[in-house]
């Protein structure tokens, strides 16, 4: 090993070469190799996969508004981590929003949204943002940050009054959106849906009678979800505004559990 000279600091590989492990830039090449001629923007790292994640979220419709719900987990991979993580915001007086998947994620387009009503406030016209144009917007948004394989993780439930009716649709993180009178995302989209569409098929349902279908949803995926947890957040749109609960805590009951066995 004699040859190689210093270990620490090896000869080139020939004159005016460059050295082993080491960048080398060639004569009359503007471009450059080497990490300290690069700005950081040239570095930038695109979201591979979510961090802290959330679950589901679960919108329907009733006659004179609509119903979101979604609990407050915030989870580390598989580690049940930030049990304080609210996902349902109020966008103005006619809109609700709630999110599911990357937490941080949601952090950064709450602050766009945010900022886009003070500066509709500021204008002073009195008009409002409307669900429909917010619902378009995110298609827009999560389809041209995927598009540049830098997508948000998320899916949105956009829940409002548009015209005096209510308006209820999903945006996922491909930018896909539809409509409909109840939408679940996540493991709900399986297990909540059913009894969603059961209730909606039965018609004329009242504010009441969605709180209670909606209640019951969490309760059943706080049971067969092992990312849901037992407190969640639930918020009502109508022609009278928006009004988000507090957190509210399911009562769940374990005492069948000694009576199922994993073969």
């Amino acid at each position: 090993m004699a040859f190689m000279g210093d270990m620490m600091n090896p000869a080139p590989l020939w004159q005016n070469g460059p050295s082993p492990g080491a960048f080398y830039n060639f004569p009359g090449n503007s471009s450059t190799f080497g990490p300290g001629n690069r700005s950081a923007q040239d570095f930038k790292a695109h979201s591979a996969t979510p961090i802290t994640t959330t679950t589901t979220v679960i919108g329907l419709k009733f006659d004179k508004g609509i119903v979101i719900a979604a609990d407050t987990l915030g989870s580390y991979g598989t580690l049940a981590r930030f049990r304080d993580c609210p996902r349902v915001m109020k966008v103005n007086d006619l809109i609700l929003l709630g999110s599911g998947g990357d937490y941080a994620d949601f952090q950064y387009l709450k602050d766009i949204i945010e900022q886009k009503i003070i500066d509709e406030k500021c204008v002073g016209d009195g008009l409002l943002l409307k669900p429909r144009s917010l619902y378009c917007w995110l298609t827009r948004v999560l389809y041209n940050k995927r598009s540049k394989m830098d997508p948000l993780w998320n899916n949105y439930v956009v829940a409002g009054i548009q015209d005096g009716e209510p308006f209820l649709g999903a945006v996922d993180k491909l930018g896909t959106a539809y409509e409909d009178a109840a939408i679940a995302t996540g493991l709900g989209a399986y297990m909540a849906t059913p009894l969603l569409r059961e209730a909606v098929d039965k018609g004329n349902l009242d504010e009441q009678s969605a709180k209670a279908i909606v209640r019951k949803c969490m309760e059943v995926l706080f049971y067969r979800d092992a990312r849901a947890f037992q407190r969640y957040q639930l918020g009502v749109v109508t022609a009278d505004g928006v009004v988000i609960d507090d957190v509210a805590e399911i009562k769940h009951d374990w005492s069948l559990a000694h009576m199922i066995h994993m073969k």
